[in-house]
């Protein structure tokens, strides 16, 4: 089953899950490569999820039988190696193969790493090959970012590897540019005032070597120049614990950054800010990216993610491209995106109105 961002991939897995429970003989099970979702899924049902939600990484989870439906969430996160340059994936295969029934449910345009994703075209191959049936599903309705399919289809036009940008057009999204950190620490100050979930999100940018437990080291760090001189703002990353420390309770454990109180006061990266959603959405597009004429430019030497050491600046910018596409489809209700390259944000300035609206305002 296929989807872009807010299709209910997920809404849809876990109807299913539920559908799937009522019946006394059925052995399902929901997997998800993302530990932050399968984490916030396994908090919101409690006890009755114990066996039936379980984080799928490297290993085939217990209870897996033939007689299992195997329900996949964020499938395009399936890990890949070591085995992917010589087939499909071995771990994946024998999850598939060992199953009943497998749903999965992908994008493959959030394949974000080297080392995780497959595609339609592999699924539909390894089925043949296994003699197994296969059914293609796509989603086309989409339910986030207010419903509006122009944002959607502005934002992967936008993020196209080259050529040029059309203008935002839409008025069924908030959508903007915004000038400075001082102006979106406002805008999402103001939100989160008014009862909202809003958030920062960043490329991964600056380094990540806070301690796991609070306090955390302000390491996203930029500076410009202000009407009144050099600026500079910090804020740390996103907390590293699994479980909310109880003598820091607003800075949020890792997979609880996107909803609990406190998590605006701290920058998500990709893989805090995958798979889940809030209201307003900041997106900090870092020097990995860059706008140059009428192409991307990929800069793998700017990331301090390690999965990239190495990696061929084409190569990069694959992954790069996804990667603020998925950040920047986290919003339900706006999104103010912001470079910390000149060039690049002198781009955005002319395709977006640059304005600093606060909630409430026209």
């Amino acid at each position: 089953m296929t989807g872009g961002p807010g299709t209910g991939k997920t809404v849809i897995a876990c109807r299913l899950l539920g559908d799937l429970c009522r019946n006394p003989h059925a052995n399902p099970r929901l997997l998800s490569p993302s530990g932050t979702l399968t984490r916030q899924l396994k908090r919101t049902l409690g006890e009755t999820s114990r066996g039936l939600i379980t984080t799928f990484t490297d290993k085939i989870p217990p209870g897996v039988t033939a007689d299992s439906v195997v329900l996949l969430d964020e499938a395009h996160r399936a890990r890949t190696y070591p085995d992917h340059s010589r087939g499909f994936p071995l771990t994946l295969g024998k999850l598939l193969n060992q199953a009943s029934v497998a749903v999965l449910f992908l994008d493959e345009q959030q394949i974000v790493r080297p080392t995780e994703g497959v595609t339609l075209a592999e699924l539909e191959q390894h089925a043949r090959d296994q003699d197994r049936s296969f059914c293609h599903i796509d989603l086309t309705t989409q339910f986030r970012c207010n419903g509006s399919s122009a944002y959607h289809q502005w934002i992967d036009q936008f993020l196209q590897p080259e050529g040029p940008a059309a203008p935002w057009a839409g008025s069924d999204y908030d959508l903007s540019a915004i000038g400075d950190p001082d102006q979106f620490t406002q805008w999402v100050g103001a939100h989160t005032n008014n009862g909202h979930t809003a958030r920062i999100t960043a490329g991964f940018c600056w380094p990540w070597e806070s301690q796991d437990t609070p306090p955390l080291r302000p390491e996203v760090e930029i500076s410009w120049s202000g009407p009144d001189g050099p600026r500079t703002w910090a804020r740390p990353w996103n907390a590293r614990i699994e479980e909310t420390d109880l003598d820091h309770p607003h800075v949020p454990a890792r997979p609880y950054w996107a909803t609990d109180t406190g998590g605006h006061e701290q920058v998500g990266c990709i893989y805090t800010a995958q798979g889940m959603e809030y209201a307003y959405n900041v997106v900090i597009i870092g020097n990995d990216l860059v706008r140059r004429d009428d192409k991307w430019v990929a800069r793998p030497d700017k990331s301090f993610d390690s999965t990239f050491k190495n990696i061929s600046s084409g190569r990069y910018l694959r992954y790069a491209l996804n990667s603020y596409r998925v950040l920047a489809t986290r919003g339900t209700r706006g999104t103010r995106l912001y470079s910390t390259d000149r060039e690049t944000q002198a781009h955005l300035e002319t395709l977006l109105s640059h304005r600093d609206r606060r909630p409430g305002q026209s």
